[in-house]
């Protein structure tokens, strides 16, 4: 190790250390929601996730007095820098102690990897994609997060523009409860809606068929988000890996196709809110998690709406309102769900923020992304 206390990972042994890290490093903290540690290992693996097809990450740990207190990752996504013509590098997996000599020096050799690599811009945190968990928590500490959403200690904003980071874009995520949703004013929005569109056809995902199915949400995604900020289109191996993910924990309730004359143009899934059960497996699935899982799945009071798209020509006509209402529909009728979180919507989207708020969501948390030039 040299003498700055900053290792690069290249062990098994070291790998295990930096995935293992979080889970002693926020044991105490009460709203922190231990992901699955199979999870976290496939995340940061060439092998295992297609992401790496086209990318390449460095991992490093800090460490001091024998102890480790901090880690960083650095991320070269070729696919993000073709398609926004750009020399950016992406950091992510960021922990680390209140300290900022520390944060300084794990910033410090991240740069300079990324630099090495003929960066010359830093974007983050994106762990490891930008379709990923992104961002640092800065508002709602005191509630637990969402399903695929981070949770950090409320000191990171300080220390990451203390290293010389400046703030990219603020994320929303919206929460619709039993107590706010603004129902009437959503019946009138969909009578509006089907005036406008009345070949317009909800109809839930097909499970049986989630090849097909995954297809045409890759296709509509890829053409919905092509002009939103941080966007990549995703490969068809990186959408077969998340489909297979999601195939265990989706619930057709929440998760829709539009179609107009049989023509799909806009799908929203909403996955149950898994966390509410993560919370106390410790990142752990077997050899009991999973049953506690499949088990407790059904009784889930709440649920994030995650990925929507609806192609640009039929974009303003309401679609997504209406793909909202049915899951809120849905929820609130045999699914006893009470609460919702839409997120993450950018502060640059003003009509999601529109729709969000007509519907009765209030502004819950806040999520942040940096950048600095190298």
């Amino acid at each position: 190790m040299n003498s700055s206390g900053v290792t690069i990972v290249s062990t098994k042994e070291e790998r295990k250390r930096f995935t293992d890290f979080i889970y002693k490093f926020y044991k105490d903290e009460e709203h922190w929601v231990p992901p699955l540690r199979m999870d976290q290992k496939k995340l940061i693996d060439p092998k295992k996730n297609p992401f790496f097809d086209n990318a390449e990450i460095a991992l490093f740990l800090a460490e001091k007095d024998d102890k480790e207190v901090g880690r960083i990752a650095a991320i070269v996504d070729h696919r993000f820098n073709e398609f926004h013509g750009t020399k950016t590098g992406h950091f992510g997996f960021f922990e680390c102690i209140n300290d900022q000599h520390t944060a300084n020096l794990l910033f410090r050799v991240a740069s300079d990897w990324l630099r090495d690599k003929g960066m010359n811009k830093v974007l983050g945190p994106a762990s490891p994609s930008m379709m990923d968990t992104i961002g640092v928590l800065v508002d709602g500490f005191d509630k637990d997060p969402f399903i695929m959403m981070p949770y950090n200690f409320s000191y990171y904003d300080e220390l990451i523009l203390s290293c010389g980071f400046s703030k990219e874009m603020d994320m929303y995520a919206y929460m619709v409860d039993t107590e706010t949703v603004s129902l009437d004013r959503i019946n009138r929005a969909m009578d509006i809606v089907k005036h406008r569109v009345p070949d317009l056809v909800i109809r839930p995902l097909n499970l049986k068929k989630m090849e097909s199915e995954i297809k045409i949400i890759r296709e509509i995604f890829n053409e919905a988000w092509k002009n939103n900020w941080g966007f990549i289109p995703l490969s068809e191996k990186e959408f077969e890996a998340a489909g297979k993910d999601l195939k265990m924990i989706i619930d057709t309730d929440f998760a829709h196709m539009a179609e107009i004359k049989g023509k799909p143009v806009g799908f929203s899934i909403g996955l149950p809110n898994i966390n509410e059960i993560l919370k106390t497996m410790d990142g752990r699935l077997f050899p009991f998690g999973i049953f506690k899982l499949l088990w407790k799945k059904r009784k889930l009071k709440s649920l994030r709406t995650a990925l929507m798209g609806v192609l640009p020509e039929y974009q303003g006509k309401g679609i997504d309102a209406l793909l909202h209402h049915r899951s809120i529909q849905n929820g609130l009728k045999g699914q006893n769900k009470t609460s919702s979180e839409m997120s993450w919507i950018l502060e640059t989207n003003p009509e999601m923020i529109h729709v969000a708020e007509r519907i009765g969501g209030t502004l819950d948390k806040t999520y942040r992304m940096y950048s600095k030039e190298l």
